[in-house]
């Protein structure tokens, strides 16, 4: 599918160079002299590299349609990760670096989101949000405002979050896989 230069939204996946590019950042530029075109942050969808582009109203690229494909998350099978196909129930091994640091927070039986282009996976999305038990947190400094004051806590999976005052050790809390940050305290 052609789309114009100007027409490309952050989330699209296009064709560039030989290249899957996902667009990151878009920024419409009119200078005061010469046309107007779209300046476009585009990250590398198999190694994540990133590329700084300029198109024109008149220049066409090729939008290019994922497939999405539900699956369970197995195991972890060291530098690979082991997800199973929702319907068909076939297994697959992605490479752990395409998942990133988000994988550290897959958890048995997950369901996830395998983006994939000719029959070849891309790319992992987890869900949203994910439940975890903190195991490690610092105790609060006395006069410490509450407003503002975050501190250091450790998941059951390794991975450094900063919590409110009031979370303990044992408190299971939502937390965002992108970025690992505190969402709310999980409901029990």
């Amino acid at each position: 599918m052609k789309l114009n230069g100007n027409a490309i939204k952050p989330g699209n996946v296009i064709e560039h160079n030989g290249r899957l590019w996902s667009a990151v950042k878009v920024e419409h530029v009119k200078p005061g002299k010469g046309g107007a075109f779209a300046q476009i942050e585009l990250r590398d969808i198999r190694d994540g590299t990133k590329l700084n582009e300029r198109f024109r109203s008149s220049e066409t690229v090729e939008r290019v349609i994922l497939e999405e494909l539900e699956c369970t998350f197995l195991y972890d099978d060291g530098d690979n990760l082991v997800f199973m196909h929702s319907q068909t129930y076939e297994q697959m091994a992605i490479s752990r670096d395409m998942v990133g640091d988000s994988a550290a927070f897959l958890q048995d039986g997950m369901t996830v989101t395998v983006n994939s282009h000719e029959g070849e996976a891309i790319s992992v999305q987890l869900p949203d949000k994910v439940v975890m038990e903190v195991v490690e947190a610092d105790a609060v400094v006395k006069g410490q405002t509450a407003s503002s004051s975050y501190k250091p806590a450790i998941l059951e999976n390794g991975v450094r979050v900063l919590v409110p005052p009031h979370i303990e050790a044992g408190t299971r809390i939502v937390v965002r896989p992108e970025d690992a940050t505190y969402v709310e305290r999980a409901k029990d």
